[in-house]
């Protein structure tokens, strides 16, 4: 199975009648009738759903994740004011806490196969106590939360005691949880190769409890959260069942990846297959969310993107990702999802966390200025200014909805590539509607609630789907240092409770439906 695929089997979201309680009416000329009706169980958004997800190993960089890095800083609080940040990936499993000058280098374990086939670091990253008090400046500055992973791949349960122990002291009660190992369902995988061939879940659980137990010695409130999965669902159920027995409520969250396409060089990875999705998603999250709830839990998605192994080029940085990831998390929060984590970061760091490899490039059919990293929602390279990626506005979009109660949208597009959302909140209504077919435009009417008594629009839109620049939302780019405000006031007007208005073909409107 290829790797960071997590849910494979449930897929990436689906756009098929019946997905998001949306019954469908499609009328002529494409043409679709949507209302909105209260659920008969409240599911709100959390505030903290939104997120992002860096590698570990971008610690080594006391000075990224830190409160003087003041466009970095704004760029989170734009996109959220309440967010999540997770740190761990594949370079977790090759990071070491330098605690003090005496504390020695680990020895590094290579798997004994071609290392060309093998998609896991070939070096160790110290982490310096510096890098955790900047990151912990960062965390209290930007007003966010964070997910902290330990090495679990190359390392015993006292050294990741004596680093969690430092990390919880630093954070306070901004740590969210901690996650012990990066994608283990892959260790015995020889492109990950951290564990022999015939270890399994048994083995996990064991070595896991292991390590919760050695941090719970050094960190009495510590918090967790697993198994962060690279594919399988089952040890996520697994994991969540099997971890009552054992440390209870101290594991907060179940966790795992999410993946919609891979590898970038693989010719099957396209636009068009990224937008139209995957029809199994909706039972597969429906289960694990279920489970969760059962055994007081939550479940997030920890790390994900459009495409693994770096993302590609012209797809993973360009406007169909805005599409994409607003209708996926959209997608997860409309099943309960408590949570997305959109993988990023400085492309040194990514490459390095895939053992050097480069396959987006490989794949490219243009030239491309960075190596690896297309997915990234925050572009981070050295020496260059820090700017918002494409997939950085459809969260935006989707982050509208935290802290609002979803509702039901009844309507049919089953033979239309489109979604929609709603939400109430205090002071009226919003609704998401998504065109993702590259050539027909939607004539959407909506039977208006009675209390709305204006509606506001916000665009999202680009050239084209592949279009990499001139991306807006509300009218508006994102410009340098994190600065972004709507420009448009558009309005719709309501007649007789109905109100319409057209969504050209590849984009998104967000709609305000004030009190």
């Amino acid at each position: 199975m290829d790797r960071r695929t997590f849910l494979h089997y449930a897929g990436a979201v689906t756009t098929i009648a019946g997905c998001h309680n949306l019954i469908a009416q499609t009328l002529p000329n494409s043409s679709v009738q949507l209302s909105l009706s209260e659920r008969k169980s409240t599911l709100k958004i959390p505030l903290t759903y939104t997120g992002l997800s860096y590698e570990l190993a971008q610690l080594t960089d006391p000075y990224f994740f830190s409160a003087s890095n003041h466009d970095l800083v704004a760029y989170f609080r734009l996109l959220s004011p309440h967010g999540v940040l997770r740190i761990g990936g594949n370079s977790s499993e090759f990071c070491w806490f330098k605690a003090n000058a005496s504390t020695p280098e680990p020895k590094l374990h290579l798997p004994t196969n071609n290392l060309d086939a093998n998609w896991m670091p070939h070096e160790l990253f110290a982490i310096m106590p510096a890098a955790i008090d900047s990151l912990a400046d960062f965390i209290k500055v930007t007003g966010w939360h964070l997910i902290y992973g330990i090495n679990f791949g190359n390392n015993s349960p006292e050294k990741a005691a004596v680093e969690a122990a430092y990390v919880a002291q630093k954070m306070g009660d901004q740590l969210e949880f901690f996650q012990i190992g990066n994608e283990p369902d892959f260790y015995h995988d020889p492109n990950n190769g951290t564990r022999p061939r015939s270890w399994g879940f048994s083995d996990y659980m064991k070595e896991w409890t292991a390590y919760a137990e050695a941090i719970i010695e050094k960190v009495p409130k510590a918090r967790f959260g697993g198994p962060d999965v690279g594919a399988s669902s089952e040890w996520v159920t697994r994991f969540d069942q099997e971890v009552s027995t054992r440390l209870g409520s101290r594991v907060l969250a179940v966790t795992g990846h999410y993946y919609a396409q891979g590898p970038p060089n693989d010719p099957h990875v396209t636009i068009k297959r990224l937008l139209n999705g995957d029809p199994y998603i909706t039972n597969r999250v429906k289960s694990i969310v279920a489970s969760a709830r059962s055994h007081g839990r939550i479940y997030r998605m920890t790390e994900g993107n459009s495409c693994y192994r770096g993302g590609k080029p012209g797809m993973s940085n360009a406007f169909a990702s805005s599409l994409w990831v607003a209708d996926y998390m959209l997608h997860l929060a409309d099943l309960g999802c408590a949570g997305v984590n959109l993988h990023g970061g400085s492309s040194n760091f990514l490459i390095a966390s895939l053992g050097g490899h480069t396959p987006g490039v490989e794949g490219a059919t243009h030239p491309q200025a960075v190596r690896g990293g297309f997915y990234t929602p925050i572009s981070s390279e050295p020496s260059k200014e820090i700017k918002a990626m494409p997939i950085f506005y459809g969260m935006m979009l989707a982050n509208q909805f935290a802290g609002c109660t979803l509702l039901d949208v009844n309507g049919n597009m089953q033979s239309l590539n489109a979604t929609a959302y709603a939400v109430k909140h205090e002071h009226g209504f919003k609704i998401a509607f998504f065109n993702k077919d590259e050539l027909n435009a939607i004539d959407l009417s909506i039977q208006v609630p009675r209390s709305a008594k204006n509606i506001i629009v916000w665009r999202m839109q680009a050239p084209a789907l592949d279009s990499t620049e001139e991306v807006s939302f509300g009218g508006a780019e994102i410009l340098a240092h994190a600065k972004w405000k709507p420009k448009t006031n558009e309005t719709v007007k309501i007649k007789n409770g109905i109100s319409t208005i057209q969504v050209p073909a590849a984009s998104a409107i967000l709609l305000f439906l004030n009190n």
